[in-house]
């Protein structure tokens, strides 16, 4: 996948993902299960809302997307660990491993991405 297009996707997903908490609390955990801390879950909400913007900002300029590689695949595989790790010690629900699915999928993309872009230079 070209790597614009994969900032591209990965920034709506996070923004997405990363909004919901933040703009309707009650629907969120009625997906995700209770929180204790939800100052903490609004903090990430927002830190990922800003990865998925810059994501989907620098992806307009094609240019410069090997320079999103280590961040998009980095927040990927930091969120899909996360999730299995807690999913795996009970502290958050088991419908957090789709996102790990998901950003796991991420991940190996954008590594695909750079093996490619590496073939063609």
């Amino acid at each position: 996948m070209e790597a614009a297009a994969l900032a591209k996707a990965q920034g709506a997903y996070y923004a997405a993902t990363g909004v919901w908490p933040l703009l309707h609390m009650r629907s969120f955990l009625a997906v995700t299960g209770p929180k204790t801390d939800l100052w903490l879950v609004q903090t990430v909400g927002a830190l990922v809302t800003c990865i998925g913007g810059q994501l989907m900002l620098s992806a307009a300029d094609k240019a410069h997307t090997d320079r999103l590689k280590p961040l998009a695949a980095a927040s990927a595989a930091a969120l899909a660990a996360v999730d299995v790790i807690h999913v795996a010690r009970r502290r958050i629900s088991p419908v957090y491993l789709l996102d790990a699915a998901a950003e796991i999928a991420l991940a190996l993309l954008w590594m695909g991405s750079d093996a490619s872009s590496r073939r063609e230079r």
